[in-house]
């Protein structure tokens, strides 16, 4: 099932000063929301945090209580060993099938594993081609 591959990020649009960062990640921890991926894209004045925590759900609600733009977002979780080429092999095989990664994000984890984090413009497309080359989908970040 397709659905147990994807992962739902949340997404929050901030200003880019000082404090805003904590703002949001203060609401996280008042609830024991825990972050596992994290990430910020700098867009001049405002910036975007995409992150994938344990209460996908809950945290969404938090946030946009609290007055923050945010939104969840659809993206998958591959499982490569940690060594050159991990990346490289799931670029070149959604290259090849014309498939667009519009951005991505990853860390490492145990003693040789990373999880890269993927936004592409057909995700169901993605997965057929990543399932045929034999990656490990994560449906959640443990």
């Amino acid at each position: 099932m397709k659905e147990e591959k994807i992962i739902k990020q949340v997404s929050v649009f901030v200003e880019n000063k000082p404090g805003r960062l904590a703002a949001v990640t203060e609401k996280l921890y008042e609830k024991g929301i825990n972050i596992r991926a994290f990430t910020i894209a700098e867009a001049g004045d405002f910036g975007i945090i995409r992150m994938v925590v344990d209460k996908t759900d809950e945290a969404y609600k938090v946030l946009k209580d609290a007055g923050f733009t945010v939104s969840l977002t659809n993206v998958l979780g591959v499982e490569v060993k940690d060594e050159p080429g991990g990346l490289y092999s799931i670029a070149k095989a959604l290259g090849s099938a014309n498939i667009n990664i519009e951005y991505v994000y990853a860390f490492t984890f145990g003693k040789d594993k990373a999880l890269i984090i993927l936004r592409v413009d057909d995700i169901e497309k993605a997965i057929e081609i990543l399932e045929k080359e034999n990656v490990l989908f994560k449906g959640k970040v443990d």
